[in-house]
């Protein structure tokens, strides 16, 4: 872990001055623009619908259950640890509000609870899964990867288990309100992940809890030392990432039109890709929420980019792990640290 942020620590402990807050764009974050202005060029040429109002509107309504995600990882990073069930969260979550909703018809558990409840049955499921992860990681101090790689494994298999393998069609509009809704021409998907990324923005700049997310990741004995909570904390990122990663699977399944048996899967790979991109640091204490949605939009055009190419599907994941290793490339010569 990174144990440079001690001056943060005490910054917190004294009630930091403004001019000692971390700033809310770093010049790192800043590079990626010109990256994006590249391959829009690159896109204008490609394709004349590429700069289309349609297709910028593609590319943000494509990309709004990523930046939910990638916010929910990037939070969990910054505190120095990570969660790898994330993507499975996003399928588990909405199935399950589904199947307590739909009668057995529709291949639900016959239950049928009122649409409301099953949106908040999603919400709480995220919660309780953020919560296990929480106290298995913070509280029992189990290896990270191990308990979140675990936990994406049982969840991907009581999703197959739960729907028997097959997809779930004719949900009640509110499981797609997300995407069906509409506000100046964007689904309520894009504004809501937008003013999702806002609000952490301003947490981590204005916030103390913001500055002891920093003090943690970088150093967590010397932020206990600084009276934070670190324990309680950063169990309490982990139930919000995992809420914030249901929100993501009700907006796949908007976006869809349904919930499928393997919902959310691989979708981790892009989320770390888009975190790293974005400058988020896997030593924790490192990153800004401008840097991590910068990243979700490079991502959302190169993605793009691919389809108006014509270019398989299996070559885009390969293309993202090359960006994965070129991001952290670049990470390790403009610090001069060495990635753990």
């Amino acid at each position: 872990m990174n144990t440079q942020p001690t001056a943060t620590t005490a910054a917190i402990g004294a009630g930091a001055k403004p001019a000692q807050r971390r700033p809310m764009i770093r010049l790192h974050d800043l590079a990626l623009l010109p990256a994006l202005l590249i391959l829009i060029v690159i896109g204008a040429f490609i394709s004349p619908a590429f700069l289309t109002q349609g297709n910028v509107n593609t590319i943000l309504t494509s990309s709004a259950a990523l930046a939910l995600v990638v916010l929910a990882e990037s939070l969990i990073i910054i505190t120095g640890k990570f969660d790898l069930s994330l993507e499975s969260t996003a399928g588990f979550a909405p199935a399950i509000g589904a199947l307590l909703v739909l009668p057995i018809a529709n291949n639900g558990f016959g239950i049928e609870l009122p649409t409301f409840v099953g949106i908040l049955i999603v919400i709480g499921v995220g919660a309780l899964i953020g919560l296990i992860n929480g106290i298995l990681v913070v509280r029992f101090t189990l290896n990270a990867f191990i308990v979140t790689l675990a936990m994406l494994i049982i969840l991907r298999g009581m999703l197959v288990g739960a729907t028997s393998g097959r997809t779930l069609f004719d949900l009640p509009d509110a499981f797609y309100a997300l995407m069906i809704i509409t506000f100046l021409g964007l689904p309520l998907a894009v504004w809501l992940a937008a003013l999702a990324f806002i609000v952490a923005g301003i947490v981590l700049r204005y916030h103390r809890l913001g500055r002891a997310l920093y003090a943690i990741g970088g150093n967590p004995e010397a932020a206990r030392a600084a009276g934070i909570r670190v324990e309680r904390i950063t169990t309490g990122v982990y139930i919000l990432a995992g809420m914030l990663a249901a929100v993501g699977g009700l907006v796949i399944t908007g976006y869809v039109g349904a919930i499928s048996a393997n919902q959310g899967n691989g979708m981790i790979f892009t989320v770390f890709a888009a975190a790293v991109i974005g400058g988020i640091s896997l030593d924790g204490g490192r990153g800004t929420m401008f840097g991590a949605l910068t990243g979700v939009l490079l991502l959302g055009v190169v993605q793009n980019l691919l389809t108006l190419a014509q270019v398989p599907s299996f070559w885009i994941q390969a293309i993202y792990g090359a960006i994965i290793l070129g991001a952290l490339m670049i990470a390790r010569m403009a610090s001069g640290k060495a990635q753990t």
